[in-house]
């Protein structure tokens, strides 16, 4: 397969530009380690420009009528579906997941680009009954305003796509800041935009030193709405920043989610579509099943079949088509899971296979299951993002109800089991934004995506990721007489028109 890799400039003003200073930084093959290109580097100049840019862009673009916004994004979905296979091996090149999960992210980014616009044309307000025959009342829904989104690398389209997607779908425009580890494959998703004829201004992609650029985006005036995914922490600084200036926030944060197997499970089926979840992406999910809570009857069996499946994963190249699990995206990843390993073992875990680095070249680390991990292990208590997975026994239901909950986290929960009550019971006592039973849950564009607790507030995708970038106008005003009768003389003919039109039918 080709391994070429192209050179990723700042995205302004409808021009693919360099930036203004001339930096750029370097982009690094996770799995040989090595330079394949460079990005632009963004500072405040490029900033001011893309600040201008949306600004402007947004007075034009939030007249543009909800069924013109749907027909450029469904051509812009179409596109990113015809252009499939070569931005997934962009994506693959500079991140190092395998090729067909980069390929099915595309896909989800079309799928995800078709839902908004289709959203678009529903962006319905409603009309509410008045104490007075005199008045009328309605509320209607208005794009927010420029958006700063930021995005992280572990996803680089199917994130981006949410804030742009949803951005252009309600009418706003947006700033997005790329992932700077993967930055390419990001910059082809708003290719595909732009392609497909989004206007000028609308939609501006920076990259650069991230505490830069959202300390500089996030107070700017112009900016109405931020939209961030990534880490609690440094989530919890921009929300207080936006905060300060009254900005709207949807926040996409950390998670820790718990995976827990009761006495009545299918051991087999929960192990296997578990397992597999767990080492998509090399871990690095914030929606991975993180803390295995196995009931104690089924506790050995369960670690048998999952070490099992962790020895036949093949790591490897991405562009490999035998490679099931790539590396790590940087080598700080490869650093935390040393750490969480070792500090795990010093408090009495015990691996039961993988646990360090693989080879010598490329960001690798082995799919890691450990047991006889006690509750104050680190990786029991931070999330891991990669490919470790400690398990642990419980007793009874309360007890795992209590360890799942334990964290401030409430991004996603797992369970399995063949009992009906055990699973609406499990449903409604877990703390936690999405929890799935009895499969290995994966997003979808339907349904809603977000956590509760430290996991973020606000949500993705469903109806609920056009309604993150709108906001609601009560308007309310007394009619003259004529009006009034013209008015309620519409509505019986109308009626009247459905009534004759459900009887003949």
């Amino acid at each position: 397969m080709d391994t070429s890799y192209p050179n990723t400039q700042l995205y302004i003003n409808g021009k693919w530009k360099d930036a203004d200073a001339g930096e750029t930084i370097d982009v690094i093959n996770p799995a040989f380690e090595n330079v394949i290109g460079e990005m632009a580097h963004a500072r405040k100049a490029d900033l001011d420009e893309a600040l201008d840019a949306a600004d402007k862009a947004f007075i034009k673009w939030k007249n543009v009528n909800p069924f013109e916004r749907y027909k450029i994004l469904r051509k812009a979905a179409n596109i990113l579906r015809d252009r499939s296979k070569e931005i997934a091996r962009i994506m693959t090149i500079e991140h190092g997941k395998p090729f067909g999960e980069s390929l099915a992210e595309v896909n989800l980014s079309a799928d995800i680009t078709d839902w908004l616009g289709e959203e678009a044309r529903r962006s319905y307000g409603r009309l509410i009954p008045s104490r007075s025959s005199e008045i009328y009342q309605m509320v209607v829904k208005e794009p927010v305003g420029p958006v700063a989104g930021f995005s992280p690398w572990n996803f680089p389209i199917n994130q981006a796509v949410r804030k742009i997607g949803g951005a252009v779908a309600a009418g706003c425009s947006i700033i997005i800041k790329g992932p700077e580890e993967t930055p390419a494959s990001c910059a082809e998703l708003v290719r595909a935009y732009a392609d497909a004829g989004v206007p000028d201004g609308v939609i501006n992609l920076v990259f650069g030193i991230p505490s830069e650029i959202s300390e500089y985006l996030i107070p700017h005036p112009v900016i109405r709405k931020i939209s961030f995914t990534g880490s609690t922490a440094v989530g919890k600084l921009l929300a207080s920043m936006a905060g300060l200036h009254m900005k709207l926030v949807t926040m996409e944060l950390g998670g820790h989610a718990p995976a827990i197997i009761f006495d009545d499970a299918n051991v087999d089926n929960a192990v296997q579509m578990i397992a597999n979840n767990k080492f998509r992406n090399a871990g690095q999910v914030c929606v991975s099943p993180t803390r295995f809570l196995v009931h104690e009857s089924l506790y050995d069996k369960f670690v048998d079949g999952f070490v099992k499946i962790s020895e036949s994963q093949v790591v490897g190249d991405g562009l490999n088509p035998d490679t099931t699990m790539g590396p790590l995206a940087h080598d700080r990843r490869l650093d935390a899971m040393e750490m969480f390993v070792s500090d795990a073992i010093d408090k009495g875990a015990k691996v039961k296979t993988g646990g360090k680095r693989k080879g010598n070249k490329g960001y690798f680390f082995e799919p890691t299951v450990l047991t006889d991990v006690p509750s104050d292990a680190k990786m029991m208590n931070e999330e891991p993002f990669g490919p470790l997975a400690p398990i642990v026994p419980f007793k009874n239901f309360d007890d795992v109800v209590e360890e799942a909950n334990r964290l401030p986290y409430g991004l996603a929960a797992f369970a399995f089991t063949n009992s009906a009550k055990t699973a609406e019971k499990i449903s409604s006592s877990i703390e936690s934004g999405i929890v799935s039973i009895n499969q290995p849950w994966m997003p979808v564009v339907e349904v809603p995506f977000g956590g509760v607790k430290d996991s973020g507030y606000g949500k993705e995708l469903g109806s609920e990721g056009l309604e993150a970038y709108m906001q609601s106008k009560f308007i309310t005003q007394k009619s003259s007489i004529w009006l009034f009768f013209i008015f309620n003389w519409i509505t019986k003919r109308l009626n009247q028109f459905i009534w004759y039109t459900n009887f003949m039918l």
